[in-house]
């Protein structure tokens, strides 16, 4: 399988993109960008220098990724959703060198139109709904929703909203979790 860069993209020389992915439409990926494999990055996809992607990453339409931003594998990012990387700009005073990182951990969703301010970091598979604005750090398995996004439940690896029974949880596609400190974690099942 072969990388797929579609004619009107602009990838920068010394860009690296991994085997398998694709680049849509109008696309523009800067010199120093890692992408790995296997990804998909949607028409009018921003990656900018220093950014780092992981593999079987999903990035859809008019997303800009900047600096400062890591994608670990397997992360959806939604439609037109926001990363920022400086917490107080301004045009007329550079301040390139406070850029805060944002991290998003293995198998997050960030929703359609959601906004991720700078210095958090989204925990593994946390689930961000749409057009929410996300301002302090996302707990692994977490479903957060609102503006700004608050913890509104839990989800499983696969996706799905859990029921829990008092401290433990089983989804209907055979994973299983814990409740303990404000923390949910696996216990069992397809992992």
């Amino acid at each position: 399988m072969s990388t797929f860069i579609h004619p009107t993209a602009v990838v920068e020389p010394g860009a690296e993109i991994g085997e398998g992915t694709k680049v849509w439409h109008f696309a523009h990926i800067m010199p120093d960008a890692r992408i790995g494999s296997d990804c998909s990055l949607g028409q009018n996809v921003f990656v900018a220098n220093h950014v780092v992607i992981g593999d079987h990453v999903k990035i859809q339409n008019n997303v800009s990724v900047y600096e400062g931003v890591k994608l670990e594998d397997h992360v959806f990012c939604g439609p037109s959703m926001v990363f920022t990387n400086v917490f107080n700009p301004r045009s007329e005073i550079q301040r390139m060198d406070q850029l805060r990182t944002t991290l998003v951990q293995r198998g997050a969703t960030l929703g359609a139109n959601c906004t991720i301010v700078c210095g958090v970091t989204i925990g593994q598979y946390a689930f961000v709904g749409a057009g929410s604005i996300v301002t302090r750090d996302v707990p692994d398995f977490a479903l957060v929703f609102g503006v700004p996004a608050r913890l509104q439940g839990w989800v499983c690896r696969c996706g799905e909203k859990l029921q829990f029974d008092g401290q433990t949880a089983a989804c209907t596609c055979g994973n299983r979790y814990e409740l303990a400190d404000k923390t949910c974690r696996p216990l069992s099942g397809r992992q």
